[in-house]
């Protein structure tokens, strides 16, 4: 059977991006894509099925696979067994023609849809997602003190806590946070993911087999641009990732999870985080136990690969390559044993301010919220509000009380500034005594 192989037109391209450094070529034959003709044939005749008439160009750009030796091959093939109808299309070349099923595509698409709902960018194979992400390694990545202090500068946090920090980030390994609540471990983990500069790509979906999983979520991945025809569109360049998860965490989480109605995986949270960061706030207060949860990050620590089961048990191999951050207000002793805390790196504690430290945030959240500072009613409430009750200092308290002082300034209809009343106003809404009354 002669096919029409219509080649590339000939573009002129601006120099490659930043954030396009670790985006792959685009495949050249069908055996670069890693992928069988059937399935580029499955995946066009589902498209053309969920969308109805399409042009070859609308084809190409939302399977994200080439025109000329790739797909249009496959669409021809389609064409000369009855299963694709080509109608007249706004252009002389074929990439403009209108392709629609015909009955025999119709079947097929059906077949195909029954067997793996997937429709949208073709896959990448396994072993390709599994290269990519050991060259965009975040172990590549490292930080120098004076960079650590800009990127922090919005929190006060004591010397020893920015020099522990450090090499914890470059080591890329895994960071336990723990100390009381309201000290900044969220915000310090948070503040990490714009610490990892640079770009990654991530693939829209990887094929096991005949398994398909998606990878790349909107929700979690920030893309940045749109890859251009010099490289391989089923790539998506990002920002290195950070996905938290906190208390509704579990185990089933951490698996490949399955759909039955479309027969499509979705990576679990860790997979998505490759590349980046992955925050496990409120450590200890999930479902399952610290221990259960550990024990299932064992191999992925010890040997910076995971292990998934797909659902007809197949068990396969992802990379593991992040930085894994547990935040938790206890401390490491009562959630697991010696054995488990070897297997976190590095064990920071995240301390409360003191009084200097105190006055200092409280004096950058006023500047924040445009409200003038003033030191005397900061002093005022250490000693007559504080001290008597017996309040530990917490990083969170300014923040807080300034914004309930605020609110009930502007409910009151009067200026927004630090006086007596509303920060007393604010105290007794905030804290609570040990009686579970609030405060007077």
């Amino acid at each position: 059977m002669a096919v029409t192989v219509e080649s590339e037109p000939a573009v002129a391209f601006a120099p490659p991006t930043t954030a396009e450094q670790y985006a792959p070529l685009a495949p050249a034959s069908p055996e670069e894509t890693g992928l069988s003709q059937a399935l580029v044939a499955d995946l066009a005749l589902k498209l053309l099925y969920q969308r109805g008439p399409m042009t070859a160009t609308d084809l190409s750009n939302a399977l994200c696979l080439p025109m000329g030796r790739i797909l249009q091959p496959v669409l021809d093939f389609l064409k000369a067994e009855h299963q694709l109808e080509v109608k007249g299309g706004t252009g002389l070349t074929s990439s403009s023609f209108f392709y629609s099923l015909a009955t025999k595509g119709i079947d097929r698409a059906k077949e195909a849809l029954a067997r793996n709902g997937y429709i949208g960018p073709a896959p990448v194979p396994l072993a390709a997602y599994t290269n990519r992400v050991r060259a965009q390694t975040t172990g590549d990545l490292h930080i120098g003190i004076e960079q650590l202090r800009k990127a922090l500068g919005a929190l006060v946090l004591p010397e020893r806590t920015i020099r522990q920090l450090g090499p914890a980030i470059n080591s890329g390994r895994s960071i336990f946070l723990f100390g009381p609540p309201g000290t900044g471990k969220s915000t310090i983990a948070k503040t990490l993911s714009t610490i990892l500069k640079g770009s990654i790509v991530v693939p829209y979906a990887i094929l096991v087999d005949d398994q398909i999983i998606r990878v790349y979520d909107p929700s979690r991945h920030k893309p940045l641009v749109a890859l251009d025809a010099r490289f391989d569109r089923r790539w998506v360049p990002v920002t290195r990732p950070f996905v938290e998860v906190g208390g509704e965490l579990t185990l089933e989480d951490l698996d490949l999870a399955f759909d039955p109605s479309s027969q499509v995986h979705q990576a679990p949270f860790q997979m998505k985080a490759n590349g980046g960061v992955l925050l496990i706030d409120d450590f200890g207060r999930q479902r399952a136990s610290p221990e259960e949860l550990l024990n299932r990050w064992i191999v992925p620590l010890d040997r910076d690969v995971d292990f998934l089961t797909t659902n007809d048990g197949r068990k396969i191999e992802v990379p593991f390559d992040l930085l894994l951050v547990f935040a938790t207000n206890r401390t490491p002793s009562s959630l697991v044993d010696e054995a488990f805390l070897r297997r976190i790196h590095y064990k920071i504690y995240a301390e409360s301010p003191t009084v200097p430290e105190f006055f200092e945030i409280f004096e950058r959240c006023c500047r924040d919220r445009g409200i003038a500072f003033r030191r005397d009613i900061v002093d005022d409430l250490l000693h007559n509000y504080y001290t008597p009750r017996g309040i530990q200092l917490r990083g969170c308290h300014p923040r807080d009380l300034i914004s309930q002082a605020a609110s009930l300034a502007e409910y009151l209809g009067e200026a927004v500034e630090l006086t007596p009343d509303l920060i007393a106003s604010a105290c007794a809404s905030y804290f609570v005594d040990d009686r579970g009354a609030v405060s007077s």
